[in-house]
């Protein structure tokens, strides 16, 4: 079935009156759904299916039941959105100029499978999906397999937190996303990229990137997901609003290796959502690591939904100057057996804060669980700043959890050390941050993201 969808289908609110009598932040939140939604449907196709209709419009009423965050609220104490709502984005009506060279520049080779998206639109020319292995679909939602178009409805926006303000924004403007699905039983070997580009303009963008990635039972699949800003160089401190959905789907026995990376540019903010459903016996390891923008979050949720599931977590957060990257994740454990195993590491030196809450929950249902949960942070100034709270919340009897943090700084005997043994000190401060972020690095299982993450951490050495 499909439904014709114009410009007159979603009222203006502005017309309704609805900002007018809106003060603030709420009235701004409107005005960028507005803007969202105006411009999805102008660049959808005609024959949109009624489900993403359904999606938006049940989305875009959610968002206007609510408002964004501030201090008062708990989640949101430590970080301060303030200065995303007083910037006027507007939404992004083109991919911009980016040459064919850019998207090389940011391959990586071990993955010959890329799909590119450049200010949360689709850019077929830069991307690489033909001569997919058997069994594996990577494309974006509005090019899907006519098969597939009726099987995304079982899993898009169906996760709990559906209905949280950011998320809902970008539900309620969903054109473009990309979508990785594997078959039952299928091994897919080579690494599959999903990069999106940030370009800047002078008025400042808002962009919503969205992925959706099933993993049919007995799979296995290795997938880097990659947010970064057009240049490193003069457009590093350009203002610009990202805020992106991921929703990964492992069916039984199914296995997703998942990279994340966000590098934006200085001046950005990047909200991003990843939701994690896994059924019984499957394995999700995820790695991410923040450079941060102006004011990063990342919000990460595991499901277990079955027994015997196994989770590992392993996050890295670098920021310096005055950046803020705030870090929430929660893993709800609700079966037997299942594991948990979450490192979460910050370096952080000038002004930066960060911000680490960590949940697990492991209820009565979930007997002989096995979770551990550690955030280490490593101070380089005497203003920088560190807010952390690990929690875990069990009633089950028979379990195994532990949880912690550290916060330290260099120690002068390791430097001196080292120095004893003919290396200088600023060799040696810098070895010993090298050290502290590879823990994390050297899980990542693509080698080239590897080296290139490692060279980044190098540079920020200060």
């Amino acid at each position: 079935m499909t439904v014709q969808v114009s410009a007159s289908t979603i009222p203006n609110l502005e017309d309704l009156g609805v900002i007018s009598t809106l003060e603030g932040q709420d009235a701004h939140l409107l005005s960028l759904l507005n803007h969202c939604q105006t411009l999805a449907i102008q660049a959808i196709e005609p024959d949109t299916t009624a489900l993403l209709k359904q999606l938006r419009d049940r989305a875009a009423r959610w968002v206007k039941t609510l408002t964004l965050p501030t201090k008062r609220d708990e989640d949101w104490r430590f970080t301060d959105l303030s200065p995303l709502w007083q910037v006027d984005f507007q939404t992004a009506e083109s991919q911009g100029e980016i040459a064919e060279s850019v998207a090389t520049e940011f391959a990586l080779p071990e993955a010959s499978i890329r799909l590119v998206f450049v200010n949360g639109i689709y850019a077929p020319h830069l991307s690489a999906i033909t001569d997919l292995p058997e069994g594996l679909v990577v494309s974006n939602l509005a090019q899907l397999p006519v098969a597939y178009r009726s099987k995304v409805g079982n899993y898009l926006a169906q996760q709990p937190g559906s209905a949280e303000v950011f998320t809902a924004l970008n539900t309620a403007s969903l054109t473009d996303a990309a979508v990785v699905w594997v078959a039952k039983n299928q091994q897919v070997e080579t690494p599959v990229h999903l990069l999106f580009i940030s370009t800047v303009s002078k008025t400042p963008i808002v962009s919503l990137p969205r992925c959706l990635v099933v993993a049919e039972s007995g799979s296995n699949l290795t997938l880097v997901e990659e947010y970064r800003n057009h240049r490193c160089g003069n457009d590093a401190q350009k203002i610009y609003f990202t805020n992106t959905v991921t929703e990964i789907v492992l069916e039984e026995n199914a296995q997703v290796s998942h990279t994340r990376i966000d590098q934006e540019s200085k001046g950005a903010f990047h909200i991003g959502k990843s939701a994690i459903a896994q059924s019984r016996y499957s394995r999700y390891i995820g790695n991410a690591i923040t450079f941060g923008s102006k004011l990063s979050r990342h919000h990460l949720e595991v499901f277990q939904t079955g027994e015997g599931t196994e989770t590992t977590l392993n996050s890295l957060a670098l920021i310096g100057g005055e950046q803020v990257a705030d870090t929430h994740s929660a893993i709800v454990l609700n079966h037997p057996n299942g594991t948990a195993n979450q490192l979460h590491k910050c370096i952080i030196d000038d002004r930066a804060q960060a911000i680490f809450n960590g949940k697990v929950f492991v209820p009565q249902t979930a007997q002989f669980t096995n979770a551990s949960q550690l955030n280490r942070n490593l101070l380089l100034s005497s203003k920088a700043r560190v807010d952390t709270k690990p929690q875990l919340e069990i009633t089950a009897d028979q379990v195994k959890c532990a949880h912690g943090a550290t916060v330290s700084q260099l120690e002068a005997d390791d430097i001196f050390y080292l120095q004893s043994r003919g290396i200088n000190a600023v060799n040696a401060r810098e070895l010993l941050l090298d050290a502290f972020a590879a823990e994390i690095i050297k899980g990542i299982p693509v080698a080239s993201m590897r080296q290139k993450l490692t060279r980044c951490v190098a540079c920020r050495t200060f």
